[in-house]
C-alpha cells in the first residue's frame, strides 16, 4: 500500500487531539494510520521525532491560514500587525494546542521551548517569506525579527495573563503597532 508521511502525521494529530501527548503512542498512531509499527519507525525514529514532525506540519497549516487572512494587505507593517493578532487568536483557539495545553502542559512545553527548534525555525521562515513577499527593506536582519516574534507569540500563548490583553484584538493591534512595528525599522 503506497503512503506518504501525511498519512502517519494525520494519524498522529488525531491521536494527540483525542488522547494528549502522554497517552499517544507510536503503536496507536500506526494502528490509526493502518500501518505496521515498524513502518512508522522507519519514517520517524521515535515518538519525539513523530510528535515534532506533526507539530511542524500543523504549524505550516496554521501559517497557511494566516496568509489567507493577511495576504491582501499591502505593507509589511500591516501584515505584521494583523498577522500577530490573527495568529495569536488562532493559537488560543486551536483544538490541538488547546487540548495539549490543558491535558499535557508539562509534555507540550518542551516541544515549544527546549525541543522547539523545529517549530521555531518553521514559523520564523514563514514570517521571513511573508516579509520578502511585500518587498519591504529594513536595516535589521528579518530572520532575527521573525524569531523574536515567534518566541513572543509562544510566550503569550503559554502565559497569557499579564499587562497585555491577549484576548482583545484591539489591544493586541495597539501593542503590535506600538512595540513590534518599530522593530522593523
Amino acid at each position: 500500500m503506497p503512503f506518504d508521511d501525511d498519512l502517519i502525521l494525520d494519524a498522529a494529530v488525531g491521536e494527540l487531539r483525542d488522547y494528549g501527548l502522554r497517552r499517544t503512542s507510536v503503536d496507536n498512531v500506526a494502528r490509526r494510520a493502518g500501518l505496521s509499527r515498524a513502518t512508522v519507525y522507519r519514517r520517524f525514529e521515535n515518538k519525539n521525532m513523530l510528535v515534532q514532525a506533526a507539530l511542524v506540519r500543523e504549524s505550516a497549516r496554521f501559517f497557511g491560514e494566516i496568509v489567507a487572512a493577511v495576504g491582501p494587505l499591502p505593507t509589511a507593517e500591516q501584515r505584521l500587525v494583523e498577522g500577530f493578532v490573527v495568529g495569536l487568536r488562532k493559537v488560543r483557539t486551536d483544538a490541538l494546542l488547546t487540548r495539549l495545553l490543558i491535558s499535557d502542559p508539562e509534555e507540550l512545553v518542551p516541544y515549544l521551548t527546549l525541543r522547539g527548534a523545529g517549530v521555531i525555525a518553521a514559523a520564523s521562515e514563514f514570517l521571513v517569506q511573508q516579509y520578502r513577499e511585500v518587498g519591504s527593506s529594513m536595516s535589521r536582519d528579518p530572520r532575527v525579527l521573525a524569531e523574536m516574534l515567534v518566541r513572543l507569540a509562544i510566550s503569550f500563548t503559554l502565559t497569557p495573563a499579564g499587562s497585555v490583553a491577549v484576548d482583545d484584538d484591539t489591544a493586541m493591534r495597539d501593542f503590535a503597532r506600538s512595540y513590534l512595528v518599530p522593530l522593523m525599522s
